[in-house]
């Protein structure tokens, strides 16, 4: 936990009470002997799922030199926010922050960069565009690629033909994730088919359980998830005797038999790049992205229960993954409601912009976006 568990925001209500202006203004040296980073989570730290993965990040640079880390864990994707941001600003001295949160960036980060123009803002999963203040930025991994490898296994495993995904938001990055995962499945056998159940939040551990449980009714025998805190969601399937594959981090101690493999992040490499730059006083990168080939994203280690021929085929396409160019959404491709979505000849590699606008579910998912 931070030093200031609680105290930060009614530090700052305090100081609104009084008339205390928000906006502070330091000025950097161009090369800084020392600098505080702030990490902002949504969740608890400890939940085997996306605040986990961010924290291992700032763990893993916390012994670097000159560099201090502050964390707040259960931040409210609400002003609650912009509340830590400030304190970790006034009372910390913070000058770089990473809000990880998708729900933080628009309004909360943007509008708190424009007020502290001298603090770099650097969010996970946010489209950061020109228009948008130059203090602010994004980062994220190519992690589709993963999740197609992962459904590649999970093509190989099933008996059903029946996959099941347990998603929070219909947001790009979520559908890109249900679309890869299936597209890797599909490459194993066209028949193969995944049902998404969407639960309306990132941690909402009851109906992720409810989710599991009906798509396990209606014949999944291999399951994944985009949520926040895999934990209810493997421990639920695996208990149903259905094999699963994990996301944000490793959640094979929770189902060692059943687990299968995983789409993990690997944010060091992130964390590491941006406090190297910012204590060297180097611009920092206002959008960042990278895949398997970059260590943005990694695979988890196959579980026991996966077959040579699944890991042999896996291998294969991360291999190709590993020389740069593999697209996993290429054409021609339908979505579920028989829309054509890629024309046939043209394809999108992992780097492409268009793929964080996606808004579509293909053809032999069954689910809706709204």
């Amino acid at each position: 936990m931070t030093m200031f568990p609680l105290n930060r925001r009614r530090f700052l209500m305090a100081g609104a009470a009084l008339g205390a202006a928000p906006l502070v203004m330091r000025s950097r040296p161009a090369f800084a002997a020392s600098l505080t980073a702030g990490f902002i989570y949504v969740g608890p730290r400890d939940d085997y799922g996306y605040n986990q993965a961010h924290a291992e990040g700032a763990a893993a640079i916390k012994d670097m030199e000159g560099l201090t880390v502050v964390e707040e864990e259960n931040v409210a994707e609400s002003d609650a926010v912009v509340k830590t941001m400030e304190s970790m600003i006034q009372l910390d001295g913070a000058e770089l922050l990473f809000p990880t949160s998708f729900g933080y960036y628009n309004p909360f980060v943007v509008d708190t960069a424009k007020n502290y123009p001298d603090v770099q803002f650097r969010h996970c999963g946010g489209l950061w565009t020109d228009k948008d203040p130059k203090n602010a930025g994004s980062y994220f991994g190519y992690i589709g690629t993963a999740q197609y490898i992962c459904g590649i296994i999970a093509g190989h495993m099933t008996k059903s033909k029946k996959l099941g995904f347990v998603a929070a938001k219909p947001i790009p990055q979520v559908l890109m994730n249900i679309n890869a995962y299936t597209l890797g499945a599909k490459s194993v056998d066209p028949s193969i088919q995944t049902q998404v159940i969407f639960t309306g939040d990132w941690a909402m551990p009851v109906k992720e359980a409810e989710a599991v449980n009906a798509l396990v009714d209606q014949g999944a025998d291999v399951l994944t998830c985009h949520v926040d805190s895999p934990k209810v969601f493997v421990q639920t399937a695996a208990g149903r005797g259905a094999y699963v594959t994990g996301y944000h981090t490793s959640q094979a101690p929770l189902a060692p038999e059943k687990y299968l493999t995983g789409a993990e992040w690997h944010w060091e490499t992130v964390y590491k790049m941006f406090a190297e730059k910012a204590l060297a006083g180097e611009e920092l990168p206002n959008f960042v992205r990278g895949g398997l080939a970059e260590d943005f994203v990694k695979i988890s280690d196959y579980g026991p229960a996966v077959t040579e021929e699944a890991r042999k085929q896996a291998d294969s396409v991360k291999a190709e993954v590993m020389k740069g160019g593999f697209a996993v959404i290429k054409g021609p491709l339908k979505d579920n409601k028989g829309n054509e979505v890629v024309a046939a000849g043209k394809e999108y590699p992992e780097t492409a912009i268009e793929l964080e606008k996606m808004d579509y579910l293909i053809e032999g998912v069954i689910g809706s976006t709204s």
